[in-house]
């Protein structure tokens, strides 16, 4: 189900928050009245999964965006956007994830990086230069690639489990 409006957010069991671009998903979050809500169910225990540019929306702090940008916030990480250069510098790679127990093939494209993780969160995956590219604390999920590129389904199924056991507060 499509997320639009607010009365969208009513019932759902879980939030995924897309890649594409973080400024548009800010602007249209004000526009349609969608920030302070998804906020509320963020501090609510909802689970939410960003990926690429949802990881952005998700984190406490980033660097790379305009000066007026907000995230939704509740990651404790600084995100760089856009670490790995332009849309031509986009790879395709091999990645272990905790708590998946096969290793999967995955898109970067413009995407951004963990460059600090708080005490609470937990580094669900690293690039072999040590780049973080997925963490998690709580009931929010983060990754900085895209799985659903390559075809891979085991990321969707991790966060599926999440709202399985997620104990959302009424």
């Amino acid at each position: 189900m499509r997320v639009r409006k607010p009365q969208d957010l009513n019932g759902i069991s879980g939030l995924i928050i897309p890649g594409g671009e973080s400024t548009v998903i800010d602007k249209l979050s004000k526009i349609y009245k969608l920030r302070d809500p998804i906020r509320a169910l963020i501090a609510s225990g909802l689970p939410v999964f960003g990926t690429c540019a949802g990881l952005i929306m998700l984190a406490n702090d980033f660097t790379g965006g305009p000066d007026d940008q907000e995230s939704f916030g509740g990651l404790d990480v600084t995100v760089s956007r856009n670490a790995f250069g332009s849309q031509a510098d986009s790879f395709e790679t091999n990645l272990s994830i905790e708590g998946i127990p096969e290793e999967i093939n995955v898109a970067f494209i413009r995407a951004p990086i963990v460059t600090r993780a708080g005490a609470e969160v937990s580094v669900l995956a690293k690039l072999s230069d040590g780049s973080i590219v997925a963490v998690r604390q709580g009931n929010l999920l983060g990754i900085s690639f895209h799985p659903e590129v390559t075809g891979v389904t085991s990321v969707h199924k991790y966060f599926v489990q999440m709202c399985k056991s997620a104990n959302l507060s009424a």
